[in-house]
């Protein structure tokens, strides 16, 4: 049987994706820093399930524990970082920026550091990392996000520059979610809001065609191309 490490599984997008790679038929492993929801899961789950609690804001003490886990599990085909924090701060509170970089940069870069060797060293695999349209352009309302998802962009590009001189045995899927039903999603004036079992199935479709880039859902690659085309000089007024 396959098998899947879902990194943030407790809530949101890692939490249905686990669902889903369940219903597939992947023995899933559970990571996140919240113990008893990843237990609440595991119950609901078939199949045979692993369980870890790691908080990925610890690098040195979180990289041991996924290296733990792979071991336990055995050949793991598939990682997915779907941890993340995003928080409006207008005031730039820094205890609110720290946590943001903590998590979305330094802990998101262990995980793959960890799940990347593994792969490099068993020859094959997949990592994916939920990112944002927000990595595109910064932002005031949270500088820290919209920086932290471009820092998370450009670390899987250089990952999937580095894997490819050993041919196609290791894949790298970034996904660039916009709105989506969850916690992380904050402030007025949401549009093109997704329910989380839509964006799972977008990135599971994702997964299974073994795509290098998707916007979940489909309609934000427009939002996309709209802020890569907007001069700085307009979009620093908006």
């Amino acid at each position: 049987m396959k098998k899947a490490i879902v990194i943030g599984a407790s809530s949101g997008i890692g939490r249905e994706l686990s669902r889903i790679l369940s219903e597939e038929g992947f023995i899933v492993g559970l990571v996140s820093r919240r113990l008893i929801l990843l237990s609440e899961l595991e119950d609901s789950l078939a199949g045979k399930i692993f369980v870890k609690k790691i908080d990925i804001t610890n690098p040195e003490v979180s990289m041991t524990a996924l290296t733990e886990l792979i071991k336990e599990m055995g050949q793991v085909e598939l990682v997915v970082i779907s941890s993340g924090v995003g928080n409006i701060n207008e005031q730039l509170d820094w205890e609110l920026e720290n946590e943001t970089i903590a998590t979305n940069v330094v802990g998101f870069s262990a995980m793959a550091n960890v799940a990347i060797r593994h792969f490099i060293q068993q020859g094959s695999g997949h990592l994916v990392g939920i990112s944002s349209v927000a990595a595109l352009r910064g932002g005031k309302e949270a500088p820290a996000y919209n920086a932290s998802k471009a820092y998370l962009s450009n670390y899987l590009e250089g990952l999937r520059q580095k894997v490819t001189g050993l041919g196609d045995s290791i894949i790298i899927t970034e996904i660039r979610a916009g709105f989506v039903d969850t916690a992380m999603a904050k402030g007025d004036g949401l549009f093109w809001v997704s329910s989380v079992e839509k964006a799972a199935r977008q990135i599971y479709s994702a997964i299974v065609t073994k795509k290098s880039c998707v916007y979940v859902t489909r309609r934000w690659r427009l939002v996309g191309w709209l802020l890569n085309m907007l001069p700085g000089s307009i979009y620093k007024r908006l």
